[in-house]
């Protein structure tokens, strides 16, 4: 069983099995996945305890707990605050385990592979929602809890088993990136298997043994699964892909855009990169270009596109609605306390008491960790996944093997493009907390911080 199933190091085998069953676990049940996910934590704490507090990296986010649990201390509400800490210090340590067991590109695969598996059942669900009927809420005491809302939530906009189309948005960006990465490099193994010469064999007809016969082995086998493999990730990333349409999120839409031309830069696939800035450039004029152009072209694009993103969807909204008087309010509760803020989870109350309008956050996340934990706090937290990603991308440009040989050029072909395909679902992530926050749904919280870990511990292995 290669290191994709066991991990080679033997102390950490329970750990990466148990994150494996976490992560399959997780949409449909964030309670039996945090049980799988603590008890990773806690064995590989267990045996590399020394280790992890010994990384500059890990005590940059021990200094960032400690600088949370000051502003908690500090803040306005402290019961929202020492709540709003739940959002940050387990995934801290979850961080700091989680990158010293995943060390592989072979195991980022595995992990990819998991997520994508996983979220066959969400977009089956999110079809039921909106088409079929289905509705909930579906309760097996805690361990599942999903809320299917009648048509979506918001109404007409698929939600499936999160609370919020948003949410699920954010969801399906990740799926969507590694499944898209995975169809990639599947399908850059299937030509190059292809083209690898024939392994033939000689074999016995069973029909008449007088016949001997001339048997590719190679053909026989390994591109039939090859093929099914490319058509179940074909499938599942077209199923992804057409569900984050779905929940009609513009701020997803963009960045899945984004995330396929930077699979195209990257693969040197120049047409298609002309073509797809043709196609978005031609859906951008359609909502935000003067005419005659834009009337011309929106008989050609579905309203469903120009509509929403032009705001036409949902004209007068009011004001205290818009993510322009959140920012600007977030801004100056930053101003107003800029060294430790107000406290996190205080931006809501405060919101509230101005502006007569409830919000759980100011969608930006940048924003709310400056008004909540100070100035200090997010430039501190920033630097750390800066530093993280800066290393990242150096590895990405210095992957190399020492003795390159025909044979080992592909695999070094796919784990550099696994590895990039992390740090573009990872960007996604980032560029999503721009304009909203949805980091307090466990489920998410918990697959950026493991991009981010995954994407670590290859760098540092």
């Amino acid at each position: 069983m290669t290191n994709e199933h066991l991990h080679l190091d033997p102390r950490l085998v329970e750990p990466w099995k148990d994150t494996q069953w976490g992560l399959l676990l997780l949409p449909v049940s964030p309670l039996l996945a945090g049980a799988f996910l603590l008890r990773a934590i806690w064995q590989t704490w267990r045996h590399y305890g020394q280790e992890i507090l010994a990384s500059v990296l890990n005590r940059g986010f021990a200094l960032m707990a400690a600088w949370i649990i000051i502003t908690s201390v500090l803040a306005a509400d402290k019961q929202a605050a020492f709540l709003g800490m739940f959002n940050f210090l387990p995934f801290f340590a979850f961080f700091a385990t989680a990158s010293t067991f995943i060390k592989t590109p072979a195991q980022l695969r595995r992990i990819a592979w998991i997520l994508v598996l996983g979220s066959v059942p969400v977009v089956i669900i999110g079809w039921g929602q909106l088409f079929w009927g289905w509705t909930g809420p579906l309760k097996l005491g805690a361990v599942i809890n999903w809320p299917i809302q009648p048509l979506g939530n918001p109404p007409g906009r698929m939600a499936s088993v999160f609370d919020y189309a948003n949410v699920l948005a954010s969801y399906f960006l990740v799926t969507f990136i590694l499944g898209l990465g995975l169809w990639c490099e599947s399908f850059f193994s299937l030509k190059s298997l292809m083209g690898v010469p024939e392994h033939r064999e000689m074999v016995r007809d069973p029909r008449d043994p007088r016949i001997v016969r001339s048997l590719d082995l190679r053909a026989a086998e390994e591109p039939s699964r090859a093929w099914q493999r490319l058509g179940f990730l074909s499938l599942t990333v077209v199923g992804n892909g057409v569900a984050l349409i779905l929940t009609n999120s513009r701020n997803a839409w963009a960045i899945a855009c984004a995330a396929g031309v930077a699979f195209a830069v990257y693969l040197g696939w120049r047409s298609l990169v002309a073509a797809f800035s043709i196609a978005v450039g031609g859906v951008a004029w359609s909502a935000f270009g003067p005419d005659p152009v834009r009337g011309w072209l929106r008989t050609i694009v579905p309203a469903y596109f120009w509509a929403r993103l032009s705001d036409e969807l949902y004209p007068d909204r009011p004001l205290a609605s818009l993510r322009s008087t959140q920012w600007q309010f977030a801004w100056q509760m930053a101003l107003d306390r800029p060294l430790t803020g107000w406290g996190l989870r205080n931006f809501t109350p405060a919101y509230e008491a101005k502006m007569q309008f409830w919000l759980g956050h100011p969608h930006n996340l940048f924003l709310m960790l400056a008004a909540e934990t100070g100035i200090p706090g997010v430039l501190l937290l920033s630097g750390l996944v800066a530093w993280v990603l800066g290393h990242s991308i150096i590895r990405l440009r210095d992957w190399q093997i020492t003795t390159p040989t025909p044979d080992s050029i592909i695999p070094l072909l796919e784990d550099r493009l696994i590895f990039f395909s992390y740090l573009v679902a990872f960007t996604a992530c980032t560029l999503f907390h721009l304009l909203d926050v949805t980091i307090f749904d466990s489920r998410i919280n918990i697959i950026g911080w493991l991009l981010l870990a995954a994407i670590w511990g290859v760098t540092r292995k």
